[in-house]
């Protein structure tokens, strides 16, 4: 039996108990074929000390749904995934509302994968552009 989109988007999200992930509610909201999308509130918790997004935050986020594509791509029973280096480059400040972190990829090998990630706004506003590369490592046994 196949699982419906809904169904596999609270699958996602129900690993992100107990991680970054839920401290900075972060949730999974799309995916497709070369895409995955999520999203973080932009609440006092993920503020600077002066009332705007940190950028340590949205590069918290960057990662998060980047490693999570890189893993969706992967066979997880044989490989897992790490983030090896991420930029990050800050365009707009935010205050409130919602932030969403698109992630497609540039380069999907066996073993190194490189995204394209892409923060905006509720209004679709470029907040940030952040690169990120992963490599896929093969489970122990």
């Amino acid at each position: 039996m196949q699982l419906s989109k809904e169904e596999l988007l609270e699958k996602a999200n129900s690993v992100s108990k107990n991680t970054l992930l839920e401290t900075l509610s972060i949730e999974v909201v799309d995916f497709g074929e070369d895409f995955l999308i999520a999203r973080m509130p932009v609440t006092p918790k993920v503020h600077q000390p002066d009332g705007v997004l940190h950028g340590g935050a949205t590069a918290a986020l960057a990662e998060s749904v980047g490693s999570f594509a890189s893993h969706i791509f992967i066979d997880t029973d044989k490989f897992f995934v790490r983030g090896i280096e991420i930029t990050a480059n800050h365009l707009k400040s935010v205050k409130e509302g919602f932030v969403y972190a698109k992630a497609t990829f540039l380069h999907k090998g066996r073993t190194t994968q490189l995204l394209d990630i892409k923060v905006t706004d509720e209004s679709d506003n470029l907040i940030s552009v952040c690169r990120l590369s992963t490599i896929s490592l093969p489970k122990t046994k």
